[in-house]
């Protein structure tokens, strides 16, 4: 929602300035400019991108659109989720917990947070993290080597859609000022015609320099450093997720492993004492 608002203050901010000095919105529409723009600079993203990136980045758009769902209610029900497992863990053994890692569609504990066994990604990561202790197969130096070596491939691969749409934003005010030698071409070839043409046609080739700054700096820019933000958010929440699962690992009491996993959030994600006592009890009452 906020994406959405920025572009339209953006928008409104700057027609709105246009048109109080005297101009008209209808000087500004010129088709062959933004096609000459936006297929140059999505050719350019074509020429610098594999497929997996060029999908990853669209996907990563839509998302933005959505807003990121790593917030404090879904940190709410991973420290409840982990708080059963935990409890599980050490009331009925490693076995027990094997039942719910092994089959988490089909675990009540984990079908009972939607925003977390929906997200097929981050069931993934926890029952690979969850399973090698379970089988007893590692230490949990090796588990902390493993969940890292992890997030250090996820976030080269969140990264790098952004790299392409921060590389395209910095290309398309050259991309206008193609544009614009394009039209000064074409007026040079009307230099004979009336004034009004040649007006006319100059000041379509400015609006190919506008039209590509403005983009960049208004638009493409702003949206790799959204991409950016939801990147980071998904990744501290995997962070957090690494911090629950090695104190796992190291057998910590389940309130001590939440605690641990709390004191690592902002303050705007970090449930206060008060809070955490109350997830307790609800997580208890599942």
């Amino acid at each position: 929602m906020t994406l959405i608002i920025g572009c339209i203050v953006v928008i409104g901010c700057v027609l709105g300035g246009f048109v109080i000095s005297g101009g008209h919105i209808h000087a500004l529409i010129h088709p062959a400019e933004v096609l000459t723009i936006g297929g140059a600079t999505l050719g350019a993203m074509i020429i610098m991108s594999p497929a997996k990136v060029l999908k990853d980045m669209a996907k990563a758009m839509i998302a933005c659109l959505k807003g990121t769902p790593f917030n404090a209610a879904m940190y709410r029900d991973l420290f409840k989720l982990s708080y059963n497992l935990l409890r599980v863990a050490r009331r009925d053994g490693l076995l027990a917990l094997e039942a719910h890692v092994s089959n988490p569609h089909e675990s009540k504990i984990f079908n009972a947070f939607p925003s977390i066994s929906h997200n097929h990604h981050l069931m993934e990561f926890i029952g690979g993290g969850l399973a090698p202790i379970i089988d007893n197969v590692t230490t949990p130096d090796q588990v902390k080597e493993l969940l890292e070596a992890e997030l250090h491939v996820m976030h080269e691969e969140h990264h790098k859609p952004i790299d392409v749409l921060s590389k395209a934003a910095d290309a398309l005010p050259g991309f206008g000022i193609v544009a614009a030698v394009l039209g000064i071409v074409i007026t040079m070839g009307a230099i004979n015609g009336p004034v009004e043409e040649i007006g006319h046609k100059v000041g379509a080739a400015l609006v190919g320099t506008f039209l590509g700054i403005l983009a960049s700096y208004g638009f493409i820019g702003p949206l790799a450093a959204r991409m950016e933000s939801a990147a980071c958010a998904e990744h501290d929440f995997f962070k957090t997720v690494v911090v629950l699962i090695l104190s796992f690992a190291d057998d910590c009491a389940p309130k001590v492993a939440i605690e641990k996993a709390r004191r690592g959030l902002s303050s705007e994600l970090r449930p206060n004492r008060e809070e955490l006592d109350k997830l307790f009890k609800e997580a208890e009452a599942m």
